[in-house]
């Protein structure tokens, strides 16, 4: 019977079928697998979140490996565990299985089980924030790969060589290495476990950039893996999370909530609740343009509680919320505590809408020209329409609304190039802003309908209410509110009731409910006539 339940396992993990392999494997007497079927065994256990098992089947066969002097399969063992511990938050054990890792070839003067201890040297010196140590640990490593062959060696070095070109401000450079790494990956090169984690850190890097391109096209390639792997577990919170990340920047938020909910559920499954850190802290961001501000503070504490730092989100919830003094104070620490361009390029963004809500125009513009050279540096649309959109924001929020509209125009087209819909709809209010300063009010008014539009359908809705503000007249003719207003201008512009419930995405009852107020605040009984009041009253 074991004969059997062991043959079944090596043709499942042969086929990449992890539950079927884990199943099998979990019903044979682990004292009579050898060290190599042990790994294998870590391997599917690893990838169905059964963490004790792949941990307990690693130590069995590191054992064996010792027993027999096989140095080579004893280190991998060691990085194994190594690795598998910094996933699951247990940093003591991983910096002492490093120090073993390191012992074993502390006698042996070269060889491929260095390229191993180099790539977890590597993880201890960005724990001590030694980046100079883990850039020259990931040359290391990617050159024990290529020298010997060894192909999951060669995807980790080169994944981390890109990532310390990204953080040295490389990045060309360190693009170039990671999109190397990620082919290798899908050419189906590196073992399942290495392959997850080259896909997911090559996204992460792309992401902290924000070069959304390359994050939509890795995510696809991530989903199409996980998908060809049936019981996959391990490695699809991460694919959940990246999805929802590009959901949050199309506009389709609560599809986003949705799969940063599934991410949350899948790290809990594996047992890796730290990793469910980013998850909370996106949804917080999505909870924070709804104006849920509520459940945005709520979503950003359970990311603080599982240590991912959930600011600049917070201090622009606390901004939104009026908590002016708070978000100033925070968002001035952040930038004097962070360093490096890829850290900085995530934080200016947030750090110049902060100050000019707080007033802080000089401040604001200097930071402006921070994130202009780092766009122009890093090379990424999504960067570059970040700093075009703090240039027009800066100029309006200081009354020079002519220099405005030449960098929110350009911010609108980037914006449209990265499919960002709600960053897009807010150059459009920024635009409709510096349009009503120079004058020109009927071509305000069309920017500022169509971002409220589109504010609307996304569920933006403190966007919308500020564009409502920005819409309405000093005072309305017959006590008109500002919705009524607007039902009325595109009743006089000859739509219907169905034509105006899709413009403003609401329903043709509610629509026909806001007429029937019109017609008795303006005391008339036809669409002609209200069409008439309205011009007569500069209502269009």
């Amino acid at each position: 019977m074991a004969d059997v339940q062991l043959e079944s396992a090596r043709a499942a993990f042969a086929r990449g079928d992890w539950g079927a392999a884990y199943a099998s494997w979990a019903g044979v007497d682990p004292d009579s697998l050898s060290a190599e079927e042990l790994e294998d065994f870590a391997v599917a256990a690893e990838l169905t979140g059964h963490h004790d098992d792949t941990v307990t089947a690693l130590h069995a066969a590191f054992r064996l490996s010792q027993e027999a002097a096989d140095l080579g399969r004893s280190v991998r063992c060691a990085f194994r565990i190594t690795m598998t511990a910094y996933v699951h938050g247990e940093a003591a054990l991983a910096r002492g299985w490093t120090s073993r890792a390191e012992s074993l070839v502390a006698d042996v003067e070269d060889g491929v089980e260095h390229g191993w201890v180099d790539f977890l040297r590597l993880f201890r010196a960005l724990d001590a924030g030694d980046f100079d140590m883990a850039g020259r640990c990931a040359d290391a490593v990617a050159e024990r790969g290529r020298r010997y062959g060894e192909a999951d060696l060669a995807a980790l070095g080169l994944c981390s060589q890109g990532r310390m070109a990204l953080y040295s401000g490389r990045v060309a450079e360190g693009l170039a290495l990671l999109d190397e790494a990620m082919v290798r990956v899908i050419a189906g090169e590196a073992s399942p476990v290495v392959a997850g984690h080259v896909y997911c850190t090559a996204i992460e890097g792309c992401q902290e950039i924000s070069d959304f391109g390359r994050v939509a096209e890795w995510t696809a390639a991530l989903e199409r893996w996980c998908a060809a792997q049936p019981g996959l577990l391990t490695f699809t919170g991460q694919c959940a999370v990246h999805r929802g990340q590009l959901l949050r920047l199309h506009g389709e938020w609560q599809q986003a909530l949705e799969e940063f909910e599934h991410a949350t559920r899948r790290y809990q499954e594996v047992h890796a609740p730290d990793a469910a850190g980013l998850a909370a802290y996106e949804a917080g961001e999505v909870f924070r343009l709804r104006g849920e501000y509520a459940e945005a503070d709520a979503a950003y504490e359970r990311a603080a509680d599982r240590g991912f730092d959930p600011q600049p989100g917070l201090a622009l919830l606390w901004s939104a919320r009026g908590q002016g003094a708070a978000a100033l104070a925070a968002v001035q620490r952040l930038l004097v505590e962070t360093d490096g361009p890829v850290q900085r390029c995530r934080l200016l963004p947030a750090a110049v809408e902060v100050l000019l809500r707080a007033g802080e125009g000089d401040r604001a513009r200097q930071i402006t020209a921070e994130l202009d050279g780092l766009a122009g540096h890093f090379g990424c649309v999504w960067l570059e329409a970040a700093a075009a959109h703090a240039h027009g924001a800066v100029e309006v929020a200081t009354g020079d609304a002519a220099g405005a509209l030449p960098y929110l125009r350009k911010a609108q087209q980037l914006w449209a190039r990265t499919e960002a819909t709600y960053e897009r709809s807010q150059a459009r209010l920024l635009t409709g802003r510096a349009l009503a300063g120079v004058g020109d009010t009927e071509s305000s008014r069309r920017e500022l309908e169509a971002a409220r539009t589109v504010f609307r359908h996304i569920g933006a809705r403190p966007a919308a209410d500020e564009a409502d503000s920005l819409l309405a007249p000093a005072s309305l003719p017959a006590g008109l509110t500002a919705r009524e207003a607007e039902v009325l201008r595109l009743v006089a512009s000859g739509r219907s009731n169905a034509q105006i419930a899709a413009d403003l995405v609401l329903s043709e009852k509610t629509v026909a409910r806001h007429l029937s107020n019109i017609f008795t605040k303006l005391d008339v009984r036809s669409r002609t006539a209200a069409t008439a009041f309205a011009f007569e009253h500069g209502v269009v």
